[in-house]
């Protein structure tokens, strides 16, 4: 049981620490806001989505999904739309001060958004199915809960924690110049998730 538990630990912090579209928007959101708790949307809607790809990789349900070429395809024009529309909204805002609220999404953006760039973005799917679906054939019973139960705790603190470092350079950035940068950085780097998808769905069609 201990084996599968750090298992699911490394396998989870391997795969939710590179620099991707979902890490961004909660770093972003951890920043923008004027309080800590105003980010609490977006890290409860990120962990609660990484929780479900992570259940549904672990039971395969996800990759009966997959092997549907019209909900495939669904599901890349969807997520190359939103992912699109994210980059564009992040890119425009202009932070003055982070004593206001412009720099900050609402609780209902900021629920879309994490959904989105979540649950609608293949790479993400892929890797969740591939490696942790993968990597829980070899356990059973109670070795295959914790070890599910693990990685979905890791996705949990991490989201958390990024939102809480984005606070820490908000709070220093009182005049909102780092954070209009890593506005522009975040925009970036979803455009980047948005052109490899259109990729994967050229190659689709």
């Amino acid at each position: 049981m201990l084996t599968a538990i750090i298992h699911g630990i490394l396998l989870a912090f391997g795969l939710i620490l590179p620099l991707g579209a979902q890490n961004v928007f909660v770093f972003n959101q951890g920043a923008s806001q004027p309080k800590f708790k105003g980010a609490i949307p977006v890290i409860v809607t990120a962990a609660c989505c990484d929780s479900l790809l992570i259940l549904l990789a672990v039971l395969g349900v996800s990759v009966v999904v997959f092997t549907i070429p019209v909900l495939q395809t669904a599901i890349f024009v969807v997520g190359l739309a939103f992912l699109l529309y994210m980059g564009w909204s992040i890119w425009k805002s202009k932070p003055a001060r982070l004593d206001k609220r412009e720099a900050a999404l609402s609780p209902k953006k900021q629920i879309m958004f994490a959904m989105s760039v979540s649950l609608l973005n293949p790479h993400a799917i892929l890797d969740t199915i591939g490696v942790i679906g993968t990597s829980s054939l070899g356990y059973a019973g109670a070795d295959k809960l914790m070890f599910t139960v693990a990685t979905m705790a890791v996705s949990w603190i991490w989201f958390f924690a990024l939102a809480f470092a984005g606070k820490t350079v908000g709070a220093v950035d009182t005049g909102g110049r780092i954070l209009n940068v890593i506005n522009k950085l975040s925009a970036l780097v979803i455009w980047g998730v948005a052109v490899y998808i259109a990729l994967k769905l050229f190659k689709l069609v």
